[in-house]
């Protein structure tokens, strides 16, 4: 009898470790691909003894992707980078990488194979990792034209970067930013009771829509599953799209902390971002402010979690589940009496 064998490319990572814990229900063998397998050890007590198996392999070097590979009955890339360090460029690990990827699984006879990219993926953006996404979507169709592309918006959950990084900055930082709103107030007459308004933040800057990593997980394993999806694009978000600053008063409602929120234009950030895209796991690249010139959202007319029959998860009332460590010590406290 045949095994049914699934190899995951970056199956350590944030969302991959979701996807494993779900993959078990199902394959006989999960191929976790990573650069460093003992750093993949830890996801083997979520199956059966053997079968999860943590694999070295780099997408951009063929041999260790055709290995990982062979005899696959799915293949799922996750590999992705949020900025570049020396040969960890866009163009080579989403780009190169991607198309390595989905040769080899077409070669390898996979019968399905779902490629993680991003909502905001463009040849036009401004942003140097949206046009790679782009570029990497377009590889991947020509090689393998069944693929399924999921593009998620903002991911949350406990090991997340967004919400985590700014619950952080809560402990030290009297206060948040609320990036691409202006510096200069809008002043109106007429407008309030007291007769004159003054909005420091606009529409609160640019928009997301985040999605649970688990919701992304299951929508892998539904594309995975179901031949009708096969060669479909997917835009992954939650139920509720929000503002730059509403995500700031939702951490800081959170953490049960009081932090003034302050503007930061772009031009601004985009100057900040030139000296913190130096620190060796850079908080803010310049690159990325480009990406936060567009919103984060799904697109109107878009196939969505449910069209793949899932639900999405809110926001409120999940994260508190991870933040909750940030707040302070009394509020923790009080929090578990």
């Amino acid at each position: 009898m045949s095994r049914n064998v699934v190899t995951v490319f970056g199956g350590s990572g944030f969302i991959g470790r979701h996807l494993v814990r779900r993959l078990v229900a199902t394959a006989d063998v999960v191929r976790v691909c990573v650069r460093d397998p003992e750093a993949a050890n830890f996801l083997k007590p979520m199956g059966d003894v053997a079968q999860i198996v943590p694999l070295a392999a780099d997408v951009t070097d063929p041999e260790s992707v055709a290995r990982a590979v062979a005899d696959a009955d799915a293949v799922v890339n996750l590999v992705g980078i949020l900025y570049e360090r020396g040969r960890q460029t866009f163009r080579r690990v989403h780009v190169e990488g991607a198309a390595q990827v989905a040769e080899a699984a077409r070669d390898a006879g996979a019968r399905a194979f779902v490629h993680l990219s991003a909502i905001g993926a463009d040849a036009q953006s401004s942003a140097e990792y949206a046009r790679t996404k782009a570029a990497g979507e377009a590889a991947v169709r020509e090689a393998f034209p069944d693929a399924v592309i999921l593009r998620p918006s903002v991911v949350f959950g406990p090991e997340d970067r967004y919400f985590n990084l700014f619950a952080e900055m809560t402990r030290y930082s009297p206060g948040l930013p609320v990036l691409g709103c202006s510096l200069v107030p809008r002043v109106s007459f007429g407008e309030d009771e007291r007769g004159i308004a003054i909005d420091v933040f606009g529409a609160g800057g640019p928009r997301v829509q985040p999605v649970y990593a688990g919701d992304v997980a299951d929508a892998i394993v539904c594309a995975l599953a179901e031949t009708r999806h096969r060669g479909q694009a997917f835009e992954l978000g939650g139920p509720e799209v929000y503002s730059f600053k509403e995500i700031m008063e939702i951490v800081l409602a959170e953490t049960g902390r009081r932090r003034f929120l302050y503007p930061i234009p772009f031009g601004l950030a985009r100057f900040y971002a030139w000296f913190l895209e130096k620190l060796p796991v850079p908080l803010l690249t310049r690159d990325q402010i480009e990406l936060l010139r567009t919103d984060n959202v799904v697109g109107a007319g878009a196939l969505t979690l449910t069209d793949l029959g899932l639900e999405a998860t809110p926001v409120e009332g999940f994260v508190s589940r991870y933040l909750g460590r940030f707040r302070p010590w009394r509020l923790r406290e009080h929090a578990r009496v």
